[in-house]
């Protein structure tokens, strides 16, 4: 189920297939937000912006408007 980035509940973790590359800073895209990595909503602000993940095992903290721009699949869990 492809969703968002922004529209991950906390806790849930997903991989990311597709990012909107002329929206993204590139120090995310060094960081490894980059399609096939896996990505995990930590915390959300008091007021709902910014986002926090971890991907590649790294605390990244992502506007919203940003969140938007990345599209994401759920991680299946049996």
């Amino acid at each position: 189920m492809e969703k968002n980035l922004s529209d991950l509940k906390k806790g849930e973790r997903a991989y990311i297939s597709e990012i909107n590359v002329d929206e993204i800073p590139l120090k995310l895209l060094e960081m490894g937000c980059l399609p096939g990595n896996f990505i995990e909503l930590i915390q959300i602000a008091p007021l709902g912006d910014p986002f926090y993940f971890n991907i590649n095992d790294s605390h990244v903290a992502i506007r919203k408007e940003t969140a938007k721009q990345i599209i994401v699949t759920l991680e299946i869990t049996i």
